[in-house]
């Protein structure tokens, strides 16, 4: 009933909420992107977009039409590769920091395997530290992890901000030392809110050591201490401090993907294309 190729075009123009470029994306003209709408409404007897001179919108419908061709196109994609005969096969060897398991990670890798069943995947996830000194050795194929921002080499996949973190009901004593939830070292939180607090004077101690990041936000959840933290990873039930607890700023973080350039180029070539392309749609914490 849907056509792939109209379903396409209207995924992008509603990813982009523009007709030109929604063109460009797809090496399309602008007037062949309008007839593609046109073609889909037909179909599905709705107005699915409404467009002004002024901007581009979905309808109620439209919002509705485009979780079913998400749905679609990835059922379509996945049948495509699996009977197009160009299915890979072999190992890839992938590392994750454990907190970026917090996004959109696991449906990704859960896509990636319905796509490459032939794919052996292993997964390890720990600490950037741990896996970018793995990948080094050899020992995996290509990592996603946390780093201080304008570091060369690998892909940057997207560039989020450190926040403190902590229970909604915390509340810090004025002249105490700052209670602080930190990964064991080294750690690049750990060592960024350090940093941070003593180059304006605060004192700190460590109220729980962590190794993993379901420590970290389990004695955050209890109101022991905060944490340095990614905002866009921020869980719904904790939140950023406010101003008025006067910490200072803790800067920028990348998220990147390193390979090992000795590994077969085409399924990390795969992967990393599938990490970048959900997360940059990811939109910053509160």
């Amino acid at each position: 009933m849907f056509d792939p190729v109209l379903l396409r075009t209207f995924v992008t123009v509603a990813e982009t909420l523009n007709f030109t470029v929604t063109g460009q994306l797809l090496g399309l003209s602008q007037p062949t992107v309008s007839q593609h709408i046109r073609k889909l409404e037909v179909a599905a007897g709705r107005n699915l977009v409404l467009r002004d001179t002024r901007e581009v919108r979905l309808t109620d419908n439209g919002d509705a039409m485009l979780g079913f061709a998400r749905s679609i196109l990835a059922a379509h994609d996945q049948a495509s590769s699996y009977f197009t005969g160009s299915a890979m096969r072999g190992r890839l060897r992938f590392g994750s920091a454990d907190d970026l398991a917090l996004t959109q990670l696991p449906q990704i890798l859960r896509d990636f395997r319905q796509l490459y069943p032939h794919i052996n995947l292993e997964l390890t996830v720990n600490q950037s530290g741990f896996l970018t000194r793995r990948l080094l050795a050899g020992q995996l194929d290509l990592v996603f992890v946390k780093q201080e921002p304008d570091i060369p080499g690998g892909r940057l996949v997207r560039r989020d901000r450190l926040v403190w973190v902590g229970h909604r009901n915390l509340s810090l004593e004025a002249g105490q030392p700052v209670p602080l939830i930190a990964y064991q070292a080294p750690s690049l939180s750990r060592t960024a809110a350090i940093t941070a607090l003593e180059s304006v004077g605060r004192t700190w101690r460590i109220t729980c050591n962590v190794r993993e990041i379901n420590g970290v936000l389990a004695a955050t959840r209890a109101g022991i201490g905060i944490a340095a933290f990614p905002q866009s990873l921020i869980p719904p039930d904790l939140v950023q401090l406010p101003s008025s607890f006067a910490l200072p700023e803790l800067g920028d973080i990348d998220f990147r993907l390193l390979d090992n350039p000795t590994s077969a180029r085409e399924p990390i070539d795969a992967l990393a294309a599938a990490i970048v392309a959900r997360q940059s749609q990811v939109s910053p914490g509160p």
